[in-house]
């Protein structure tokens, strides 16, 4: 006869498992309607949020062009993406601390329209390989429309949360990501799985959204400020326990003060400079080849 184990503490501890998966997959479904509406406006010339916003657009390719020389691209790179690839999103550019080479595999973590994933295509050349995630089907959809009109055939987008990412184990030489990890409710679990798929010797290249004294708890709440990438930031010395207990080696996490410029543009109406940055995020998967 089977006893009721309600009150125990293996009951307990499963409560509570399935209530934070529960606010997990709340916080996914927010933040996937919130870059759905994104990619929608983006393909109806709509502006959707604040111009300058990383969850916004502007329905002006000369303000997205503007937004983006901003986070460190170059007029030369804008030019050699498809048209509606650039939305004008992010917190950096991951592909300037990325230092491919040619033949490299590469994996973009939250893809969005494709942008860096192109940019990555044409270093890493047709020897080459780029895989863009996104957990957004409006945004794989926009992606792979732009992949087909910029003729890339080196590149491919695949539908998938970026803490359970669809790539085999050991498969990639660099992971970039752009102002997308913040956006995670379970930001170990990305690492692990990002540590998961690389090769030994791969390395991270990512920009993103940094805390640099604790966020107030209305803050940490606020749907736009977790949609926008900096509502969910983690404190530096925090994420870099998280990547270590992932296994990476050779972390470095560089504030970018200058970023504040454009941050302050994402929430006017708050003071979130007075909390956030945005950052370089670099490490590297200990074994043969590293370095």
């Amino acid at each position: 006869m089977s006893k009721d184990c309600c009150g125990t503490d293996s009951c307990l501890e499963t409560e509570d498992k399935d209530i934070k998966h529960h606010e997990h997959d709340d916080h996914r479904q927010q933040v996937r309607g919130a870059y759905a509406q994104v990619a929608n406006a983006s393909n109806n010339g709509d502006a959707c949020g604040i111009d300058s916003s990383c969850c916004g657009v502007s329905d002006e390719a000369a303000i997205n062009t503007l937004i983006s020389t901003r986070l460190g691209y170059s007029e030369a790179d804008l030019d050699m993406v498809p048209e509606g690839a650039d939305m004008g999103l992010g917190c950096g550019n991951p592909r300037a601390i990325a230092s491919l080479k040619s033949g490299e595999t590469v994996v973009d973590l939250g893809a969005g329209g494709g942008f860096d994933c192109f940019l990555a295509a044409h270093e890493v050349g047709e020897s080459g390989h780029v895989i863009g995630i996104d957990m957004t089907p409006d945004m794989l959809s926009k992606a792979r429309n732009n992949a087909a009109k910029g003729k890339f055939t080196n590149v491919e987008f695949r539908l998938g949360e970026i803490e359970h990412l669809p790539v085999e184990n050991d498969t990639a030489d660099v992971i970039i990501s752009n102002c997308v990890i913040n956006l995670s409710p379970n930001k170990q679990q990305v690492f692990n799985d990002a540590y998961r798929i690389l090769k030994p010797g791969g390395r991270l290249a990512i920009s993103d959204v940094v805390a640099t004294v604790e966020l107030p708890e209305a803050m940490r709440n606020d749907p736009a400020l977790i949609a926008g990438c900096m509502g969910n930031a983690s404190l530096i010395e925090d994420l870099a326990a998280i990547m270590k207990s992932a296994g990476f080696e050779q972390i470095a996490i560089e504030p970018k003060d200058e970023s504040k410029e454009f941050i302050r543009d994402w929430a006017p109406d708050q003071n979130v400079t007075d909390y956030v940055v945005s950052a370089t995020i670099e490490a590297v998967k200990p074994g043969t080849g590293c370095c």
